[in-house]
C-alpha cells in the first residue's frame, strides 16, 4: 500500500502544484471566451427580455461596419507607430544598460518606472503635454518658429501622440528583458571575439543580436498582442474622456469601438461579435510575426 501510495503520489502531485492555473484560466480565460462565443450569435440587447437567435448576422453586420474598419485601421496605425521605434530603442537601451555603467541598477530601476506608474496619470500628463493650445510640445514648437499641431484633431498626430504614450510606457519594461537576455550570454564568446580583434559594434552586431532572437521573438509577439488590444490610452486622450476616439473618430481603437458598442449602445451580441474578430486578428498577426521572426532567425543561423 505504502509503494502504491507513493507512486500515485509521484504520478499526480505535480498536475495538483499546476492544477489552480488551469483552474483560474478555465473560469476567468476560457468560459468568458466561449460564451462571448455564444452570445455573439445573438441579437442580445443589454437588460432585453428575449434574445433572438441571428446566427452570423452580427459578423455580416460588422464586416459591413465601415465604423469598424475605421478603427481597425487606426489600431493597426498606432500599432506599427509604437512597436517599430519601440523594439529597435529597447535593443539601444539593454545595450547601453549592460555596459560598466555607475550606478547600474539605480539606472535599471528607472527605467522601469513608466512601466510601474499609475497609466491613467500617464495618460493624463501626455494627454496635456499634447495639448492644443496650451500644451508643452505646441509650446516648444512655437518657440523654435513652427506652427502648433491639434494632437487630438489631426488623424496622423493623434496616432503619434498615443505612439509616444506606449513607447514611454513599455520601452523600458521590453528593455529590462532583453537585457536579461543579453546578460545570459556567455562572456567567453565576447571575449573570443576581443581576442579575434573585434569591435564593440562588431561584436553587437554579430554576436548579441544573433544570440537575442528568441527573446526578440517574444517581445515581438507579446508587443503585438498588447498593442493590438489598446485601450486605455486613446480613451483618456481624448479631452472629454469618451470613446469614441475624436469628433470623427481619428484615433477610435477596435477596444474602444467595442466598449462603445457594448457598454453604452449596451449590443452585447455586436460587441461580442467584434471582441471574435478582434481575437482573430490578433492570432493572426501573432502567427505571421512569430513564423517571420523565425524564419528570419534560421536564416541567420544558416548564415
Amino acid at each position: 500500500m505504502r509503494d502504491r501510495l507513493t507512486r500515485l503520489d509521484v504520478k499526480f502531485t505535480p498536475y495538483l502544484f499546476i492544477a489552480p492555473f488551469f483552474v483560474l484560466f478555465a473560469v476567468i480565460g476560457l468560459f468568458p471566451l466561449l460564451y462571448t462565443g455564444y452570445v455573439s450569435l445573438f441579437d442580445w440587447e443589454l437588460g432585453g427580455d428575449e434574445h433572438p437567435f441571428v446566427g452570423l448576422g452580427n459578423y455580416t453586420a460588422l464586416l459591413a461596419d465601415d465604423q469598424f474598419w475605421n478603427a481597425l485601421f487606426n489600431t493597426v496605425s498606432i500599432f506599427v507607430l509604437s512597436s517599430v521605434p519601440q523594439m529597435i530603442t529597447a535593443v539601444l537601451l539593454a545595450a547601453l544598460l549592460n555596459t560598466a555603467l555607475r550606478a547600474r541598477t539605480a539606472w535599471r530601476m528607472g527605467v522601469l518606472l513608466p512601466y510601474v506608474a499609475s497609466l491613467v496619470a500617464l495618460a493624463i500628463i501626455f494627454s496635456n503635454l499634447f495639448g492644443k493650445q496650451y500644451g508643452l510640445i505646441n509650446t516648444f514648437l512655437e518657440g523654435v518658429g513652427l506652427s502648433p499641431v491639434d494632437w487630438q484633431g489631426n488623424w496622423f498626430a493623434s496616432h503619434v501622440a498615443i505612439a509616444t504614450m506606449v513607447n514611454w510606457r513599455w520601452t523600458g519594461y521590453n528593455a529590462l528583458i532583453v537585457l536579461a537576455a543579453m546578460q545570459a550570454i556567455p562572456r567567453e564568446v565576447h571575449e573570443a571575439a576581443l581576442v579575434d580583434g573585434a569591435g564593440a559594434v562588431r561584436r553587437f552586431v554579430s554576436i548579441t543580436l544573433p544570440l537575442l532572437r528568441p527573446t526578440i521573438i517574444f517581445v515581438v509577439i507579446t508587443s503585438t498582442i498588447g498593442g493590438l488590444q489598446i485601450f486605455t490610452e486613446p480613451k483618456l486622450f481624448d479631452p472629454a474622456g469618451g470613446s469614441g476616439g475624436g469628433f470623427s473618430h481619428q484615433y477610435q481603437t477596435v477596444v474602444l469601438y467595442l466598449y462603445q458598442a457594448g457598454f453604452q449602445d449596451f449590443d452585447l451580441g455586436y460587441a461580442s461579435a467584434m471582441a471574435w474578430i478582434l481575437f482573430l486578428v490578433v492570432l493572426v498577426i501573432a502567427a505571421a510575426n512569430f513564423f517571420l521572426t523565425r524564419r528570419i532567425a534560421s536564416t541567420g543561423e544558416s548564415e
